[in-house]
């Protein structure tokens, strides 16, 4: 999969039929944004009514270490709300997604619909 940043105005355009899941990430700093945490109210209607599995991250700096810079630019990407994406029929398989999509599914069964991941070291 690749990724997506998402603005609001994005997700009225984006094809939720190519999205794998939707990460949303924070740092403790960024828990007292109120215009944040109104984006992820939105971001996360939108992925439920579209069955996208969400995941939280509370870690931004570990976040940016794995995504790294935008490949257009090389400049750091707003990692807030990222959507993983599949361009292809064949990703649906790939083994990662399916072991998130059933982590996801476990969680709900528990009524944690976004659950918090923890990034390795």
């Amino acid at each position: 999969g690749w990724l997506q940043g998402l603005s609001l105005s994005e997700s009225k355009t984006c094809d939720p039929d190519n999205v794998a899941f939707c990460v949303l990430a924070t740092d403790e700093e960024d828990e007292g944004d109120i215009a944040l945490q109104i984006h992820f109210t939105l971001i996360q209607a939108f992925c439920c009514e579209n069955d996208i599995d969400i995941v939280r991250v509370n870690d931004v700096a570990k976040l940016a270490a794995i995504v790294g810079p935008s490949e257009e630019s090389g400049e750091p990407r707003d990692l807030h709300c990222i959507l993983i994406t599949n361009p292809t029929e064949d990703g649906w398989k790939d083994p990662a997604l399916e072991k998130l999509n059933l982590f996801c599914e476990e969680s709900r069964n528990v009524n944690d619909w976004v659950p918090t991941i923890t990034l390795p070291e």
